[in-house]
């Protein structure tokens, strides 16, 4: 299992290719591809990587997906016998991030699996609701 631990918005994360992710608000479009080089370990299923901070040539390729508001936390404070009461709202602001790959020294050592096209996928004929019909009444015919 390949995986790296990133720093975004001052926080650490463990991605893995093909998961998305919701971190701090980024100044980025939806649509648009990223390389983030803040990596601080690489592990690609068989060695780890670790940087002093951050390991050198290790870059993780990821896709905006949206930007949105995670849930609403609401913060009150309260002063006992002075009535004394402050009642405040937060939405943090966040982007969800979805992992394409984890590159070590220029090569992939992870991508994530891909998406299946429209041509790839052929559905079967649906078959015509009367010859169904017709099938069930020879059935119950013969008996």
């Amino acid at each position: 299992m390949t995986f790296a631990i990133i720093e975004t918005g001052g926080k650490q994360l463990r991605v893995e290719p093909g998961r998305f992710y919701d971190v701090d608000r980024l100044p980025n479009d939806a649509d648009t591809t990223l390389s983030l080089d803040q990596v601080l370990l690489v592990h690609d299923g068989k060695e780890v990587t670790i940087g002093q901070p951050w390991v050198k040539g290790a870059t993780v390729e990821v896709t905006v997906m949206q930007h949105r508001r995670d849930r609403k936390i609401i913060v009150y404070k309260m002063q006992p016998k002075k009535k004394t009461r402050k009642k405040r709202g937060h939405r943090q602001e966040l982007t969800r991030l979805m992992v394409d790959a984890i590159h070590l020294d220029g090569k992939a050592i992870g991508e994530a699996k891909a998406k299946k096209t429209a041509k790839s996928t052929k559905s079967k004929p649906k078959p015509d609701p009367e010859d169904a019909a017709v099938a069930v009444e020879a059935e119950v015919v013969a008996d």
